[in-house]
């Protein structure tokens, strides 16, 4: 089991994500459009707006954790599960539709 305080990081920081998901995503699409081409001063404006928003509302800042135990390495995205608590919940046929490969 993950320590509570890390688990509870990440989920401060997939609120922080989503706060702040519309405002980086307009941010980026106006530094990029080419519709309407920004001077350089005023793109490294917009790249300064960029960076002002805190870390942890950036997406490559969040990571995938294990639904039932927190752990943050081995995720099957498909089930929300590391590989471990998987592979217990398929012995115990817990999960429709996966089965032990047998061969």
């Amino acid at each position: 089991m993950a320590k509570k305080s890390l688990i509870q990081r990440e989920k401060k920081r997939q609120k922080l994500e989503q706060k702040y998901h519309l405002i980086r995503q307009s941010l980026k699409k106006k530094i990029r459009s080419k519709v309407s081409p920004l001077s350089l001063s005023e793109k490294t404006k917009m790249r300064e707006k960029l960076q002002s928003l805190p870390r942890n509302s950036a997406p490559t800042r969040l990571h995938r954790r294990c639904f039932s135990t927190g752990r943050p390495r081995a995720n099957y995205r498909d089930f929300g599960l590391s590989g471990h608590v998987l592979r217990e919940m398929v012995y115990e046929c817990l999960l429709p539709g996966a089965t032990r490969s047998s061969w």
